[in-house]
């Protein structure tokens, strides 16, 4: 057993890596620029957590998911690997002490959001941090071509003047030939070095279904699967009624969007995730740091705007490698809807200036001012503030992010922090001089451990039961405390946040430029095509479609898609099928008939229309009354 392999089992209480891990491993520690292709849920983390425990210094971890770092750094804590996230929704104060600990102390890992890589403050300390590894997640962020670009990203190839001869390790779990062509240009690759593993997915079996009931054929599809699922929904209206619906049918479900309250996200997420909870009906807010084996079926109920986040998400099924379905239901106006959101997604250019002019008044911004500073920012309420289109006004800050003006984060959930700022001799003295508060502090003491070292999660509801006081009581004392100096004390906030990375401007000064929204509206373009060239499509197997995508070859088709499953079935082909679905649905719009009375109705192959009648009969979009005649259900 190998020095990483003894740190895999040491930590995590793994025997051998899984595909990939090893080799990646292998060429960063050898000091070479190493891009890694992993499918989602294959344990991309590991590819640098694991080298950065083999080696003397830290490894620096660039991601632009503040939840996903902050869980990451819980999780290497509990483990007892020292761990730090430094991102906009600290303190100044509280980056400062943390880069700080990470200079002087033992750290191996530190995580560090995008948007800060660029700060003076950072970049101050990071030639003095001894970093072995700069690893950057979510990689295909950096690239213009891909469907999640993020100029703050293109300040990780900055990073590497200061950081010579530091390897850099890119992970993605979706991109594009184009794309991972690009990452290694941008993050300046000493040589074209990628990894990868098929992202072919022998369990996953892909289903498109045209459903004129979505709702009726979404219960179908769970009463016929057994185990737990996903139910991925456009909006959060949606993820709710569909779930209230499905709730009344008696299915065990709930739903989850980004704008519910932190705690009852993760009062769901672990109800679903520990099986008490069988379904999930959810935005694509629901999926990052998931990872349960036992997902028998994702089904997408509207239509994704493109192929990568539809793989990533199908992806979150079968897990364990057992057999799983990845179903799409689509309805003809889905597409015109889908079609519909380009002139959302990309708004003229004098109003997306009209927006930052009304968000520099809305945060009472002076001119020339706020760079770098970062803003609590509830667009639902900056919309309803100005009367504005909740879509078009999140686009248009979508694109003031791109051309590098501001930069908008995900909800950050920042609990209650506490840091000692006086050492323990000089304590002991504060409380034989205030007993009042002698009991509270050596509450603080038992309950928490590092307060001394670093800012400390609390939680006032846990230190009011033990302390037999009153939240507000306890609140009071740690105000108090800092009004006397004796610790920092930063109270809870639940808040997404708007960071100017540049000054505010004169909307007269502010440039928009024609060329690169115009780029990003034909890319956007040609993703939505390919996607609905998917649900569309009926001559390539499904997952055939998928791995050409991503510049992968299959040399044979998967045998169990849908389009597969249709061509070893010597009846209608698809085109033919959905004729006669829509042809026996007219005739029985009127009245029930018997499967005679229909074929002589509709006068056509015999054999043609009973093969349909029965596989819509196998669909439950048939069925039969009293009299034994067949009833269009849907």
């Amino acid at each position: 057993m190998n020095l990483y392999q003894q740190i895999l089992t040491k930590y995590w209480g793994y025997s051998s890596f899984r595909p990939l891990q090893d080799e990646i491993i292998k060429s960063v520690v050898n000091g070479h620029d190493t891009l890694g292709l992993m499918p989602t849920g294959g344990g991309k983390s590991l590819t640098y957590q694991v080298p950065a425990l083999a080696r003397d210094g830290l490894c620096l971890v660039v991601t632009p998911l503040i939840a996903l770092m902050t869980d990451q750094v819980a999780r290497l804590k509990n483990l007892g690997i020292k761990a730090m996230a430094i991102h906009s929704g600290l303190t100044r104060e509280e980056i400062i002490k943390g880069l700080d600990n990470c200079l002087y102390g033992d750290y191996k890992l530190l995580y560090v959001s995008p948007e800060r890589l660029g700060t003076e403050l950072f970049l101050s300390r990071v030639e003095k941090l001894k970093v072995n590894l700069l690893a950057v997640d979510e990689a295909h962020c950096i690239s213009q071509w891909g469907y999640d670009f993020r100029p703050s990203y293109l300040k990780v190839a900055e990073l590497r003047k200061f950081l010579p001869g530091v390897p850099v390790l890119a992970l993605t779990a979706t991109a594009t030939e184009e794309v991972v062509q690009d990452i290694q240009e941008k993050l300046l690759f000493r040589e074209k070095n990628v990894l990868r593993v098929s992202f072919e997915r022998k369990n996953l079996i892909y289903l498109v279904r045209q459903a004129d009931d979505k709702l009726g054929y979404l219960l179908r599809i769970i009463s016929k699967t057994k185990g737990s699922g996903i139910v991925y929904v456009r909006s959060r209206r949606k993820a709710r009624d569909v779930s209230d619906w499905l709730k009344q049918q008696k299915v065990s479900v709930d739903y989850y969007h980004a704008g519910l309250r932190p705690e009852t996200r993760h009062a769901r997420q672990k109800e679903w995730m520990e099986g008490k909870t069988d379904y999930m009906v959810a935005t694509n807010a629901f999926g990052m740091g998931i990872d349960k084996e036992d997902v028998r079926v994702v089904v997408h109920y509207d239509v994704p705007e493109s192929v990568e986040s539809y793989f990533q998400e199908a992806g979150r099924a079968g897990r364990d490698g057992r057999r799983a379905y990845a179903v799409l239901l689509y309805h003809p106006q889905d597409i015109k809807g889908l079609e519909k959101r380009v002139d959302l997604n990309f708004p003229p250019i004098a109003e997306i200036k009209r927006i930052y002019e009304l968000l520099g008044n809305y945060l009472q911004i002076p001119i020339g001012g706020a760079k770098g500073m970062p803003f609590d920012f509830f667009i639902s309420e900056f919309c309803e503030r100005f009367n504005l289109n909740l879509t078009l006004t999140f686009n248009a800050l979508k694109v003031l992010e791109r051309e590098g003006y501001v930069e908008l984060t995900e909800e950050i959930s920042n609990p209650s922090r506490i840091h000692f700022l006086v050492n323990r001799d000089d304590l002991y003295r504060f409380q034989v001089a205030n007993a009042r508060f002698d009991g509270f502090i050596k509450l603080l003491l038992r309950s928490y451990s590092g307060v001394f070292s670093e800012y400390v999660a609390i939680h006032e509801d846990f230190l009011a039961r033990k302390s037999n006081l009153p939240p507000d009581t306890v609140t009071r004392y740690l105000i108090r405390l800092r009004e006397l100096g004796i610790i920092q004390y930063i109270p809870k906030r639940r808040s997404p946040l708007l960071i100017y990375t540049e000054e505010r401007l004169e909307t007269k000064s502010l440039y928009i430029s024609p060329e690169k929204l115009n780029f990003r509206k034909e890319r956007y373009i040609e993703r939505l095509q390919r996607m609905i060239a998917y649900v569309q499509q009926t001559g390539n197997c499904r997952s055939r479609f998928l791995l050409e995508y991503f510049g992968e070859k299959l040399t044979r088709p998967c045998g169990h898609c849908d389009i597969c499953m249709e061509k070893d079935d010597p009846g209608p082909d698809r085109e033919e099928r959905e004729t006669l679905r829509e042809t026996i649905r007219e005739a029985l719009s009127d009245d029930p008939l018997s499967p005679a009375e229909l074929v002589e109705k509709m006068k056509g192959d015999e054999e043609k229309i009973l093969r349909v009648v029965r596989w819509l009969l196998d669909q439950e979009l048939l069925g039969y009354d009293g009299d034994q005649r067949l009833i269009w259900r849907g």
